[in-house]
This record gives structure tokens, sequence and C-alpha cells, in this order.
């Protein structure tokens, strides 16, 4: 398989299922954006860390290509002709957004309380992982302006909501295992 095809070269691509439509439209900037993230929490698992965090971390990575091959799909592609699930095998799941659930509990358990927001930085790796929330916090605002006009499973937008807070909450643990400085956040009087 080639990697350049010529057929995006007059500004459309292909959704999943054969759909032509412009660059711009909202899908492509919806999965693109989660292939964005997909990229950086890449760079995130490539930073030194403990062997645990980076095993999660590529199972974000793969599930982030299951969001994206969602997102990916419009509704009228989403049934074969013979009336199968054609992303049957591949979905978002409830103990998807429980893994993240569960190590967000982990790692708080040994973090002292928020008392206050958080300003991002103290050490490139933590900094890394506040980026990536952001960036999975704008994957999350697109699919939902998607979802207005389009069909969006829930459970792809529960998701990157849920993976934003285990972003922030690992950008948390980080600081706290590189003994890096939380600054906080004190609004001036």
């Amino acid at each position: 398989m080639k990697v350049y095809t010529k057929t995006g070269d007059k500004g459309t691509t292909a959704l999943f299922g054969g759909t032509r439509v412009p660059k711009d439209h909202i899908r492509i900037d919806s999965y693109g954006t989660v292939d964005e993230l997909n990229s950086y929490i890449g760079l995130i698992r490539d930073q030194e860390m403990d062997a645990h965090y980076k095993t999660i971390l590529i199972e974000i990575q793969d599930r982030l290509f299951t969001v994206g091959a969602i997102l990916a799909t419009p509704a009228e592609k989403e049934v074969l002709k013979n009336g199968e699930l054609r992303l049957k095998n591949l979905g978002i799941i409830d103990s998807d957004i429980e893994l993240l659930e569960n190590e967000i509990d982990k790692m708080e358990e040994n973090l002292p309380q928020m008392t206050h927001f958080v300003l991002p930085g103290g050490h490139p790796t933590v900094s890394h992982c506040h980026i990536a929330r952001c960036i999975c916090r704008r994957a999350e605002r697109l699919a939902v302006h998607l979802s207005h006009n389009e069909h969006v499973p829930e459970i792809a937008i529960k998701y990157l909501n849920r993976l934003s807070d285990y972003l922030f909450v690992l950008a948390r643990k980080l600081s706290s295992d590189l003994k890096a400085d939380e600054v906080k956040w004190i609004p001036r009087k």
C-alpha cells in the first residue's frame, strides 16, 4: 500500500466506508485531533517513568485508535448491507472507562488533596501530560460539536472526558514521583 494516493490533492478525504468530505469537515477535525492526542501520548510514553504508566498509556493509545475509527465513520456507514455493524469488533466499552477511573483512584491514594488549581509545569514530563490533557479536552469539544449534527456514540465522548481527567491526575502523580514542584494557582486579591 502506498503512502500517497493523490486522492486528497483537491482538498477532500475519505471517511471510513468511502464517503468523501472536505478536509476541513468537523468530522475530520474531530478524529484528527484524536490522532494528535495519540501522538502526544506517545511522546509522554517515551519519557522516563514507571513501566506501569507506560503499559496504561499503550492501552490508551489503542483505545484512541478505536475512538478515531468511530469518529471517522458516518452514521450511514455504521451498518453494512447485511445489517451487520461495521464496527462490531471495535468500540469503547464500559471497562475502558473503568480502567481509567481505577487508575485515577490508585494514583490519588498517595497524592495530597487538591485545594487549588495547579499551574502546568514543574518537569518536562509533567508539562507533556498537561499539553496532552488540553489536546484531549479539544478532542472532546470537537466530538461534542460533531454530535450536534451527526451521530457520535455517547461512550466515545465519555471516554475522552475521563481520559482528560486521567491525564491531569497522571501529571500530578508524576510531579510527586519526580519530586517536582506543584505550584498552586492563587488568584490575586
